[in-house]
């Protein structure tokens, strides 16, 4: 089989006259990423690393990047985080020399002391080049320096699998004849009324690309592919909120987001013993399968990677641990704020058969497109314009039993055999539920609104959901109805998830988090203003120290430490620390299978705000068997699980699942 990544690299990048093949040697680009970007005092502490050459070959090497070797103003000690973690990884001892910019204008090397020594031209030494690609940001891309941007390397828009037929599955692209600049997003899929039928692309962020020919298993980098939410009728990889450029960078991992068909087009299944749904979640299988044969090209480790997601990403990450088509390929998962349990909840965690959804859903498609009565109602939609499906009432957007993809009506939580056996991390934010219910009217009750939402009504009178009594009725009875949905539509059914996850052994490991600080996406937030931080004469920007609601999507921004990409301020002193803290934990999860990063990277990398937190309040520690969390905020800590009473209330016990 043809390796068509490495077939990509060889063609598109030796075009750019910069390769790996053609530079004889493996590329690596670390910075000191502290994810404040251009505002750093530590912006040019970037290096490219190169294998051994002679001074001529190195000087023209860096050229030939686009760069020049490593100057050394304003001083050594800007590079030497990036010397001590190449000595932490084994990649050299203690005193390497490195090719480096001429001293007295002869040819010179520093060493990992950062001590700087004229030498011989002809000596053969690794070779730093400077790194000074401006940084991308979420409306500018800098194609100058192909291929990378300040912190990472960048692959965008890589076709994993050609356009299949509506509703037929996906198969692995395996080369063909089109080409591909990998410098500009794939299109998205379609989604009311933008994005493309042809979109199964996905993009990847790497520190490291190594050379095809002397690939080294113990070099390559743990993958986090990224599985985006949008209750599976919208999203993309593409978003800007997901870029993996410092995820990759601070984290030393590999990043690759994915496109998956959505709504209709997604996930339609009939009862014609043909259209059998699912075809989202093939596509991410696709993509898994993909990654799993090229990853290697740009410095993966196809057997480590790790699935996140995030909402119906994170419904996907529990359906691919529950398929049997996926098993084999995922050696960790991370789901964020899943949801299941009770009214709109319900499906991400259990699966129609085709024969409920066609109740639920498929009936009124093909009613509303006069294709009930077709000899092939299938075949009749896909006579259909792409806007005809996409603009209809009605979208499928359910996960169904298929027999294939999904053959048992949830995640096998009480026999290992029938679920991925890999660690796990799993939680929510603090009020998850507000994002997922309107406003209540003035004058408007607890129980019709409840009534309106689809929650039980029943527990309106409960002392374990009390409404406050303020002068703002209105949001007392929003307080309580969101404490409901989050209980009811997250807290519990993940809670009780980890505890049979556990119980049963169905994983080595579980970690459990709840967010408590959070920062609200301005592109979506329902019920604005309650899910950001209030604003003060003294914060503009919000304080985050006063109470707000810690909503659904609000842990995105700290997860990708996307904030000054997306042109964000950070609110107090400590919504950095915090986000340096959360994607080291994520990062190291997928390290280490511990969100706990080793101390000794943490040392080596100079991440003293994260090292700070554990010295000082501890390392994240598992599940257990009382139940433990990590509530996540600044400085975070390890409680026991909260609501448990309000979850038996609800019927969805810390024991539903054993």
């Amino acid at each position: 089989m043809v390796n068509f990544a490495v077939a990509f690299l060889f063609l598109a990048i030796t075009n750019a006259a910069v390769s790996p093949v053609s530079l004889n040697s493996d590329i690596s680009l670390i910075i000191h990423n502290d994810l404040t970007e251009n505002e750093s005092s530590l912006s040019d502490s970037g290096i490219l690393v190169l294998d051994p050459r002679t001074w001529q070959e190195a000087t023209e090497s860096c050229v030939r990047l686009g760069a020049t070797l490593w100057r050394s103003e304003p001083g050594p000690e800007i590079i030497q985080s990036g010397l001590k973690y190449l000595l932490h990884l084994g990649r050299y001892s203690s005193g390497q020399r490195f090719w480096v910019s001429p001293k007295y204008q002869k040819p010179s090397s520093l060493n990992t002391n950062g001590q700087i020594e004229v030498s011989s031209a002809e000596e053969r030494l690794p070779v730093l080049c400077t790194q000074t690609a401006p940084y991308s940001n979420s409306t500018f891309q800098d194609t100058s320096a192909q291929f990378r941007d300040r912190v990472s390397f960048r692959f965008l828009g890589i076709r994993y699998a050609s356009q299949p037929e509506r509703w037929r599955y996906s198969q692995v692209y395996e080369g063909g004849n089109e080409s591909t600049s990998a410098l500009d997003y794939g299109p998205s899929c379609v989604q009311g009324t933008t994005g493309s039928e042809d979109c199964l692309f996905l993009n990847i962020w790497t520190p490291y690309i190594p050379h095809p020919l002397r690939t080294r298993k113990k070099k390559l980098k743990p993958v986090m592919l990224w599985i985006h939410g949008g209750a599976f009728t919208g999203g993309t990889s593409s978003d800007p909120t997901f870029d993996g450029g410092n995820l990759a960078s601070r984290g030393d991992v590999v990043v690759v987001a994915i496109n998956y068909r959505l709504g209709t087009f997604g996930f339609l299944a009939l009862n014609d013993g043909e259209t059998n749904g699912n075809y989202g979640l093939a596509d991410q299988i696709t993509a898994l399968k993909w990654v799993r044969q090229n990853i290697k090209a740009f410095g993966g480790d196809p057997d480590r990677i790790t699935i996140v997601g995030q909402s119906a990403g994170a419904g996907s990450v529990r359906a691919l641990l529950a398929s049997p088509k996926a098993r084999n390929m995922i050696a960790g998962a991370i789901m964020q704020s899943n949801l299941g349990g009770l009214a709109y909840g319900t499906t991400y965690s259990k699966y129609y058969t085709i024969s409920q959804q066609m109740e639920v859903v498929g009936n009124a498609i093909l009613k509303e497109t006069n294709c009930t009565e077709a000899a092939s109602p299938v075949g009749c939609l896909r006579e259909l314009p792409t806007a005809s499906i996409s603009n209809l009432a009605d979208s499928a957007r359910y996960l169904v039993v298929d027999g294939i993809y999904l053959q048992t009506a949830e995640l096998g939580l009480t026999r290992s055999s029938s679920t991925a056996h890999v660690p796990l991390m799993i939680g929510t934010m603090r009020d998850d539920g507000a994002a997922m219910i309107g406003y209540p009217l003035e004058k408007e009750t607890l129980r019709s609104f409840l009534n309106d939402t689809g929650l039980p009504d029943s527990i309106s009178a409960s002392r374990l959901f009390p409404i406050p009594s303020t002068s703002n009725a209105t949001l007392d009875i929003f307080n309580t109805s969101s404490r409901i949905a989050t209980d009811g539509m997250f807290r519990c059914i993940d809670a009780a998830t980890a505890h049979a996850g556990l119980k049963n052994r169905i994983f080595p490991d579980i970690f459990y988090y709840e967010f408590n600080r959070s920062y609200q996406m301005p592109d979506w937030s329902p019920n604005a203003p309650v899910c950001d931080a209030p604003i003060t004469e003294e914060m503009k920007h919000g304080d985050p120290s006063q109470e707000y609601f810690k909503c659904h999507s609000g842990e995105l921004f700290y997860v990708f430490g996307s904030f000054r990409r997306q042109g964000l301020p950070f609110r107090d002193a400590f919504d950095l620390p915090f986000a340096q803290y959360v994607l080291d934990s994520w990062a190291s999860f997928a390290r280490n299978a511990t969100p706990t990063p080793d101390s000794r990277f943490l040392k080596a990398r100079g991440y003293n705000n994260t090292a700070y937190q554990i010295d000082t309040y501890g390392p994240w520690k598992s599940f257990g068997d009382n139940g433990q969390m990590q509530v996540l905020q600044w400085p975070s800590e390890m409680t026991g699980l909260a609501d448990l009473e309000q979850c038996r209330e609800l019927e969805l016990p810390l024991d539903y699942y054993v």
